[in-house]
């Protein structure tokens, strides 16, 4: 099913490359963004991973440097019979953290130091817990290309508004205009679609991992709240991999629930304290 999923996105985001080419010149243009497109999937599949975390700085750490941090991964990684992730630490004050990787066994999990260091060691169990589970089902993958992709479809509407559409523009100036404005809208839609429903999967695959929810649902709050009022430049500087996140780490539209990449936390938060309820009835009750 994963690879089904990765299969239409990939035919999704072509598509769009396509429309941007076609505006800009014609067939011509068509062909061209279509090779372009063939590229970055195959360079997406290979390397956004490394990519993402260049974009945000992300400096790999081994057990020696940061020693409970590691262990703790580990642990839960093998709680998740999953092999251990690459780590990674972002130098940022917002607490957050996300995760990347083709496949479980080349994958890497990323947390800021506000996360490391404003939440307990049971709250950063959830998160990375979370971010595991992400792994588990393979969201990755989706994930990372659809964050490469994304940005580079922003690019190439900036192409489109640069060149006016060149003279084999077949739509005209209106259908340059409408292009500008829906390609990225429609590669926003199809991150929020990925994102919303993967999210709440994660938690749930996240808090059996941990075997705790609350821990997680405690995470979700705390990360809420010191999110809004603390910005993550690398983030700003690169929104199309915000949907990556545990929660979203962008302070434009962080109020607008049409344009969000993420599902409400607070419907999050409730889940996992319902799934609490359940775990601690057990199924005898």
């Amino acid at each position: 099913m994963a690879l089904v999923r990765t299969a239409i996105l990939l035919a999704g985001m072509t598509a769009i490359f396509g429309v941007v080419g076609l505006t800009i010149g014609g067939e011509s243009g068509l062909v061209i963004a279509l090779v372009i497109a063939a590229g970055m999937n195959l360079f997406a599949f290979w390397s956004s991973d490394k990519m993402v975390l260049r974009m945000h700085n992300a400096r790999e750490v081994s057990a020696a440097e940061a020693p409970d941090f590691v262990e703790l991964v580990a642990d839960l990684a093998e709680n998740a019979d999953l092999p251990l992730p690459r780590v990674y630490i972002i130098d940022t004050d917002q607490p957050n953290a996300f995760a990347t990787g083709r496949n479980p066994q080349n994958a890497a999990v990323a947390a800021t130091t506000g996360l490391l260091r404003r939440l307990s060691r049971e709250e950063i169990a959830g998160v990375m817990a979370h971010e595991l589970a992400h792994i588990k089902n393979r969201d990755t993958l989706l994930m990372t290309i659809t964050a490469t992709l994304a940005g580079a479809i922003g690019v190439l509407t900036n192409f489109a508004f640069f060149f006016r559409g060149g003279r084999d523009n077949p739509l005209g100036y209106i259908g340059l205009l409408a292009t500008i404005i829906l390609a990225p809208l429609a590669a926003a839609i199809v991150q929020m679609a990925i994102s919303r429903t993967r999210e709440y999967e994660a938690d749930r695959v996240g808090a059996e991992i941990c075997r705790q929810p609350l821990w997680l649902a405690s995470a979700l709050q705390k990360i809420q709240r010191f999110a809004a009022g603390i910005d993550m430049d690398s983030a700003e500087r690169s929104p199309a991999t915000a949907h990556m996140f545990i929660i979203n780490p962008l302070h434009a539209f962080s109020h607008d629930k049409l344009f969000s990449t993420h599902p409400p936390t607070e419907i999050r938060i409730a889940k996992l304290r319902e799934m609490a309820g359940e775990v601690q009835r057990g199924p005898w009750a």
